[in-house]
């Protein structure tokens, strides 16, 4: 029996130190995989929180056909989601984009690589913030998290098959958000488009 299993069954039996030992298990991975998910470490840090206090709640009906972590993570997605739907004030693309920074305002400054090849990440993070929940969270758990179909499958409670046309119709609306993205960037007052 592993010791994540003896620490599950003593919770279940209501022994805090095991949740305790189990948090501290979990808290860094499922922090790290929120972080993606929302796109912001304050917003990760509640969603977080508001997941193992649901798992404590909860415990009892954890069955033992996926991993501890599986379920911590379907459990914190949930919440994610739910936050979002409740703040649903979606923010402009010009907003979110003055916001991070991704403005250049001299083009001869953005010749450093580096500096460019951060503005792409940032680029490609902003339009996946654009996307639908769906679309952001089937990119986020395979492409961010490299996640198996099969474990995507078990957190989103669809199927392997859904997960394949999802995942198909997200990356082509990531390609259209970024060309569009790319396409208002050629259009800005001052870029390098001739004259």
């Amino acid at each position: 029996m592993s010791e994540e299993t003896q620490l599950i069954d003593l919770a279940v039996q209501g022994d805090r130190g095991a949740f305790t030992a189990l948090v501290e298990m979990n808290q860094e991975r499922l922090f790290a995989s929120m972080i993606q998910v929302t796109g912001s470490p304050d917003e990760a840090e509640e969603v977080v929180q508001e997941a193992f206090i649901r798992a404590f709640l909860k415990l009892d009906t954890f069955q033992r056909n996926s991993q501890f972590f599986t379920w911590l993570y379907r459990i914190a997605f949930n919440s994610a989601l739910t936050r979002k739907r409740r703040n649903r004030a979606r923010v402009s693309l010009d907003h979110w984009r003055e916001s991070n920074g991704l403005e250049v305002t001299d083009p001869a400054d953005a010749v450093d690589e580096p500096m460019l090849r951060q503005e792409r990440v940032n680029l490609v993070r902003a339009a996946i913030q654009i996307l639908s929940e769906d679309h952001r969270a089937i990119l986020v758990l395979r492409e961010m998290q490299e996640r198996s179909y099969e474990d995507i499958a078990e957190i989103l409670q669809i199927s392997i098959g859904t997960v394949r046309s999802r995942l198909s119709r997200a990356r082509n609306q990531l390609k259209v958000t970024l060309e569009a993205m790319d396409n208002e960037e050629d259009a800005t007052p001052g870029s390098d488009s001739p004259t």
